[in-house]
């Protein structure tokens, strides 16, 4: 009698736990971590972006000029990381002024690049991400 309990009772632990099983991985189906993780790294994206452009923005109210930004979205230049000059567009004069540093995009992997980019539209100096804005830059 008692070996017969006892089989039942691994029976119904054993039940418990697959059904644990079931509702955990339905869990994880519906909090879809890694989507969470990408809207998160897309809304820090867009916060890096305003903070650039209103960086831009006091640094031109303090009588300052940006020159030789390119005209719209599809031509916005790449924005050099601190330091680093060349092909890109140099921002070095906001930090630590009006940055303490440029921002990095975390999936960057140039080493000279923020993953950022800058342009005009109009008379607005413009800040956009090629991994949110497909049209950003070519």
């Amino acid at each position: 009698m008692n070996k017969q309990r006892s089989a039942f009772t691994l029976l119904e632990i054993m039940i418990v736990l697959g059904i644990l099983g079931i509702l955990a991985t339905i869990v994880m189906i519906a909090i879809n971590p890694t989507k969470q993780l990408s809207e998160a790294r897309g809304a820090n994206r867009h916060a890096s972006v305003r903070e650039i452009e209103n960086a831009v923005i006091q640094y031109i109210i303090d009588g300052n000029s940006f020159a030789g930004l390119p005209s719209g979205k599809i031509n916005a230049q790449d924005i050099c990381r601190t330091g680093i000059t060349g092909t890109c567009y140099d921002l070095a004069v906001l930090s630590p002024t009006y940055l303490t540093s440029l921002p990095v995009d975390p999936d960057e992997t140039d080493p000279d690049l923020t993953g950022y980019r800058i342009h005009t539209l109009g008379s607005f100096i413009k800040v956009c991400s090629p991994r949110v804005d497909v049209d950003c830059g070519s």
